[in-house]
C-alpha cells in the first residue's frame, strides 16, 4: 500500500511580490511571480554578501569591499545566478504557503527576467495533490456487510488437510536400493546443454528433488522414474514457448542425469505420541482444536482483507481525480526497486534476471505503471476519507509502534545504521491511519 503525507516547513521572511496562479492538466499548476525592483536588489546584495564573505582584496578588510570591486573580482554572472535561486527559493515557498497549495515534488522553474533595475520574473509550474471528486464511500461500505469472527465456519475437511500437511512437514526420508517413484527424494548429478554447449549455471551436483514435485521443465521428472541409484539417462526436453528465460523459450535442451541417492518418504503415525512431540499439545483434540482456531483466524482475516480490497475499489472507480504523472512516476520506481530487491534477496544479479525476460528497467517500468496508478488512486482516497471522517493519529501512537519495530535490533547504534528515522515515521503514519480508515468504512458497514 501507498502512504502520502505531506509537511511543508515555511521561512519567516516573507517576500513582498505579486502572483498568478494557473491551473494545468494532469493536477499541476502554474505559479507565476514578479518580484519589484527593490526587493529584486535586495536579494543581489544579499546574494554579494555571501558571496563575498571570503573574498580577500588588498588594502580592505573581509566584508568590507566595495560593490564595484566585488561585483569585479567575483562576476556579474554569479551574483544574478545566486541572487535568482535566494529569490525564487523564498518567493515559490511564500506563494505555496499563502495559496495553501498542496505541492508534491520539485518545481520546474523558469525565469523570465533578471536584469539588475527591473522585477524579477519567473514561472515554477508544479503536481499538486489533485481534487477528488468522492464516491458516495458510506453507500458502499455499507453495500456489504465484512463477514464478523461468529460467521466464519470451518469444515472437518479442512482441519484434516492441516493434520495431513503437519505430517508430511514432519517426514522423514530413508535410503532405499529401489527404481524410483512418485514422492521420493532423489539427489542427482546433472548438466543441460543447448545447441552441445552447456548452459550457464546448467550444472549442478547432489542437487535435491522431490520426484512429481520439482520446478524443471515439464517431463524432467518423468524422465527419472524407474531409475535406481547410481544410473544414468540422457535426453532431450522441448521447453515451452511463453518459457520465462526468453534464451531457452521453444528449444530443445539436452540434459545428461545421474541418480546420487533414492530416499523414500515415510510419515510419522498420526497418535497422541507425535501430538505430544509438537510440545505444547496434551492430546489430538487439543491439536485439532489449535488448529481449527487457526484456520478460523485465517480465514477471519483473509474475508476481511478481500471485503477492504473490495471497498476500497469501488471507491475508486465511483471517484474522479486527475492523477498527477509525478505520483505515478515515482510509485512505479518504488514498485520495481522492491521487484529488484526481492530477486537479488534470492541471489539472482537484476542484470540478468533482466536479460532473461528480455526487457529493460524502463520497459518494466512503464509495464508497473497501471498498478502503481491504482495504488497511488487508493492512496489519495484512504487520504481523502481520513479528512472526511477527521481521523488523527496521535505522536504517542506513532512512538509506540516505532519503538515496537526497534527493538528487532540489537542495539539503538545498529537502529540509527538501518534505520532512516523520517521514513520510518511516514510509513508508520500511514499504516495506523489506513488501519483507523479502514475500520471506520468496517464500523459503517456494520451500523448501517
Amino acid at each position: 500500500m501507498l502512504f502520502l503525507h505531506f509537511s511543508f516547513y515555511f521561512l519567516v521572511k516573507f517576500v513582498d511580490f505579486s502572483k498568478k496562479i494557473t491551473k494545468l492538466p494532469k493536477s499541476r499548476v502554474e505559479i507565476e511571480c514578479e518580484i519589484p525592483t527593490n526587493e529584486w536588489e535586495d536579494f543581489l546584495n544579499e546574494a554579494m554578501k555571501e558571496l563575498s564573505r571570503d573574498l580577500k582584496v588588498g588594502g580592505f578588510r573581509p566584508g568590507n569591499i566595495p560593490k564595484n570591486i566585488v561585483e569585479r573580482e567575483i562576476g556579474t554572472d554569479k551574483i544574478l545566478a545566486r541572487g535568482v535561486e535566494m529569490a525564487v527559493r523564498k518567493s515559490y515557498i511564500n506563494a505555496i504557503f499563502e495559496e495553501k497549495i498542496e505541492a508534491i515534488g520539485s518545481p520546474e522553474i523558469k525565469v523570465l527576467k533578471s536584469a539588475k533595475g527591473n522585477p524579477l520574473v519567473f514561472k515554477a509550474v508544479v503536481s499538486v495533490l489533485p481534487e477528488i471528486k468522492m464516491a458516495d464511500y458510506k453507500k458502499i461500505a455499507a453495500a456489504k456487510k465484512p463477514k464478523g469472527k461468529e460467521e466464519i465456519k470451518i469444515e472437518e475437511k479442512e482441519v484434516e488437510e492441516s493434520l495431513n500437511w503437519l505430517l508430511k512437514s514432519r517426514t522423514k526420508y530413508i535410503t532405499v536400493r529401489r527404481e524410483a517413484k512418485i514422492g521420493d527424494r532423489l539427489e542427482i548429478d546433472f548438466k543441460a546443454t543447448l545447441d552441445g554447449a552447456n548452459l550457464d549455471k546448467g550444472e549442478s551436483k547432489n542437487y535435491p528433488l522431490i520426484l512429481g514435485q520439482s520446478r524443471f521443465v515439464k517431463g524432467f521428472d518423468d524422465n527419472l522414474l524407474g531409475l535406481k541409484e547410481g544410473e544414468e539417462k540422457e535426453f532431450e526436453l522441448m521447453f515451452p514457448e511463453d518459457y520465462q528465460q526468453k534464451n531457452l523459450a521453444g528449444k530443445l535442451v539436452g540434459f545428461k542425469v545421474k541418480v546420487n541417492l533414492v530416499q523414500e518418504a515415510e510419515l510419522p503415525q498420526l497418535n497422541d505420541e507425535f501430538v505430544k512431540s509438537l510440545g505444547k499439545f496434551e492430546n489430538l483434540d487439543k491439536l485439532k482444536q489449535n488448529i481449527e482456531e487457526g484456520l478460523a483466524f485465517e480465514k477471519y482475516e483473509k474475508d476481511k482483507q478481500a471485503w477492504r480490497e473490495e471497498t476500497i475499489k469501488k471507491i475508486i472507480e465511483g471517484s474522479k481525480m486527475e492523477l498527477p504523472e509525478f505520483l505515478v512516476e515515482q510509485e512505479a520506481k518504488k514498485m520495481i526497486e522492491e521487484m529488484r530487491a526481492n530477486i537479488e534477496g534470492y541471489g539472482l544479479a537484476w542484470e540478468t534476471y533482466l536479460k532473461d525476460l528480455g526487457k529493460s528497467e524502463d520497459e518494466l517500468k512503464q509495464g508497473a505503471k497501471k498498478q502503481a496508478e491504482k495504488r497511488v488512486k487508493g492512496a489519495l482516497i484512504l487520504r481523502e476519507i481520513a479528512k472526511e471522517e477527521k481521523i488523527e493519529i496521535a505522536p504517542e501512537e506513532i512512538e509506540a509502534e516505532i519503538n515496537k519495530f526497534l527493538t528487532r535490533y540489537s542495539g539503538i547504534g545498529k537502529a540509527k545504521d538501518s534505520v532512516d528515522i523520517g521514513q520510518l515515521k511516514e510509513y508508520t503514519y500511514g499504516v495506523l491511519r489506513n488501519e483507523k480508515v479502514f475500520s471506520k468504512l468496517e464500523e459503517i458497514s456494520k451500523n448501517s
